[in-house]
């Protein structure tokens, strides 16, 4: 005789058999229908819209890639409505058990790199693959012209895995193609049901000057997270914007990170952090608030007018932080910015703007503030 718990989780299994495999998993495999098949060549280019996209904030937009929605044209300053349609940390992410990875993209803009910012970083695709410890690191695309097919992987043992690839962060996409050899499969990953993370800033935010799009600190803690993100970094016009602020407002973040100080002096700290605080916790009264000092310019240690240049608007936005806590506003957690860059002067290209290591540098300092945030939110 079955114990009557032993027949309920029977009877379960035998239903759960008998469902039809597709609602086993969840996973949608991609129909070749939807394929332009180079037949020549044995490639089936996927339009990637059809696959599993992060960092798209808004649907409503006036370009697919775009981060910004439609109606923020002519409502948010000009600048930020340009850099908008930027698709800095736009993910794809999908599945496939193709041995060579092929993709296609146009770019928006003919200006591939940057002075201080290589045309990867500005223009590049970055191909992660998921392993049993995370996102690791695979290979890039490198872009040539406005329109670049390239190889991004080739040589891997033929199995189903999961990859993502970040767009670039400071051009826009006009389309993007992934192809695989005719015969393999292309499978769209569900969405993750954790909440993003927000980051609201400057060009550091935005990605200045990384040598590739995964490697600006919004994509490493997303990695080391294991979550999506949304990066909202404008360059030079991260100014706490109230007509921004209205378009965050509407999201539904795992926490909001304002880090707005390199684009603004100490009169308008004083001025916008109290009001944009004060509209995000009227929306979402329990969601976090992490408001981020200005990192320190690595060479203010001699140079005054930069030093003066941090101290001031880091004391202006500590001040209205403790203003807001005395006002018993909760959820509200402050970063400083001494440690963001490290200490030796190696982590920037100009002395504002990260490298690569700087990047890391400020990921691990994120990390230490947003581990007991997010635990906290879960």
């Amino acid at each position: 005789m079955f114990h009557p718990r032993q027949l309920t989780s029977l009877v379960a299994l035998l239903t759960l058999l008998s469902l039809p495999v597709t609602s086993l998993y969840a996973d949608e495999v991609v129909s070749s229908e939807n394929a332009i098949v180079d037949e020549k060549a044995n490639v089936a280019w996927y339009n990637a819209e059809q696959l599993t996209f992060e960092g798209k904030a808004f649907e409503d937009t006036a370009q697919f890639y775009d981060r910004l929605p439609a109606r923020a044209e002519g409502v948010v300053p000009p600048s930020v409505w340009g850099l908008s349609r930027q698709s800095a940390g736009i993910t794809v992410r999908f599945k496939t058990d193709a041995p060579v990875i092929w993709a296609d993209w146009k770019l928006k803009s003919k200006i591939l790199a940057l002075a201080h910012m290589p045309a990867l970083g500005v223009s590049g695709l970055d191909l992660y693959v998921r392993m049993e410890d995370g996102y690791r690191w695979l290979n890039a695309g490198q872009p040539t012209a406005v329109e670049n097919k390239r190889v991004l992987i080739n040589g891997i043992t033929p199995e189903m895995r999961e990859y993502m690839i970040y767009l670039p962060l400071y051009n826009g996409i006009e389309s993007l193609s992934i192809g695989i050899p005719t015969g393999s499969q292309l499978v769209k990953v569900d969405a993750r049901t954790e909440k993003p993370i927000l980051f609201w800033g400057t060009s550091i935010t935005h990605g200045a000057s990384a040598s590739r799009p995964g490697m600006c600190h919004p994509a490493i803690i997303g990695r080391r997270f294991d979550r999506p993100v949304i990066n909202l970094g404008f360059s030079g016009n991260g100014r706490m914007d109230p007509e921004v602020t209205a378009l965050i407002v509407e999201l539904d973040p795992a926490v909001y990170i304002i880090d707005c100080l390199p684009n603004i002096q100490a009169k308008d700290v004083t001025a916008r952090t109290a009001p944009l605080v004060r509209t995000l916790r009227a929306a979402h009264p329990d969601t976090p608030i992490l408001l981020v000092e200005d990192r320190n310019y690595t060479n203010s240690f001699l140079v005054e007018s930069k030093r003066t240049r941090n101290e001031s608007s880091q004391a202006a936005l500590q001040a209205e932080y403790d203003k807001l806590i005395a006002e018993g506003v909760k959820n509200l957690y402050y970063l400083e910015g001494d440690n963001l860059l490290g200490s030796d002067g190696d982590g920037t290209v100009d002395s504002s703007h990260p490298n690569d290591l700087g990047f890391f540098r400020q990921a691990n300092e994120f990390e230490r503030v947003l581990k007991p945030i997010l635990n906290e939110t879960k």
